[in-house]
């Protein structure tokens, strides 16, 4: 009996809906994404096996490290609502009236380091030459003009009295890894002096070695 042969035919399938699925997926994560702020002091944190994360609220960073005009200090603060009550206080502290769309602009300003006589011209900048090196040289710290320790004190008093906000600001120091130990330890003894005793060191996460 002879046998029937049937007839072979391509198989296809129509990609088009598929394709269509991952560009609207593409579209939607470019449109969401938040792009990564570039950091007006970069520092080269050193190693460490912890794994503790930092809050994404409520944190005050105080960043040591060195750019082009030396050693020094930038602070940052999470909290909108936190940087715009402080630069009042900071502005009624040191004479300078700021308006509230130097106010609002400087909201969106994550870290800084200019003196409070230098923030009017830093908050004017585009984002862009407000982060180039050797533009900010830092917050003041000498003993004879320690800007610092009163940004320290305002930002606590714009979050636990001003704002009301039940939960005390965290601080964190995120020093270079090459910085000198006694410009940490200063840091360090200015929030010890306004009675915070706890606080995070910044480090880099490192392998954990090998065990045999």
């Amino acid at each position: 009996m002879a046998k029937i042969k049937m007839s072979k035919k391509a198989t296809s399938i129509d990609m088009t809906a598929m394709c269509d699925v991952a560009f609207l997926l593409l579209t939607f994560f470019i449109l969401t994404a938040t792009a990564k702020q570039p950091e007006p002091l970069p520092v080269q944190t050193p190693a460490s096996t912890v794994q503790t994360k930092l809050p994404e609220t409520g944190l005050v960073t105080l960043t040591v490290g060195k750019n082009s005009v030396g050693e020094s200090v930038f602070f940052g603060m999470k909290d909108r609502d936190v940087r715009a009550k402080t630069l009042e206080l900071m502005g009624e502290k040191y004479g300078v009236k700021f308006t509230p769309a130097e106010i609002a602009q400087f909201s969106l300003i994550e870290e800084f380091g200019v003196p409070v006589s230098g923030l009017k011209q830093l908050i004017a900048m585009p984002n862009a030459e407000r982060n180039k090196s050797g533009v900010q040289p830092g917050i003041p710290i000498d003993s004879t003009n320690n800007e610092l320790k009163d940004w320290i004190m305002y930002v606590r008093k714009a979050n636990n009295v001003d704002l009301a906000k039940d939960k005390e600001l965290d601080f964190a120091i995120k020093g270079d890894a090459k910085q000198q130990y006694p410009q940490i330890r200063k840091i360090m003894d200015m929030l010890q002096d306004q009675k915070i005793n706890n606080f995070a060191l910044v480090t880099g996460l490192r392998a954990k070695p090998k065990t045999n």
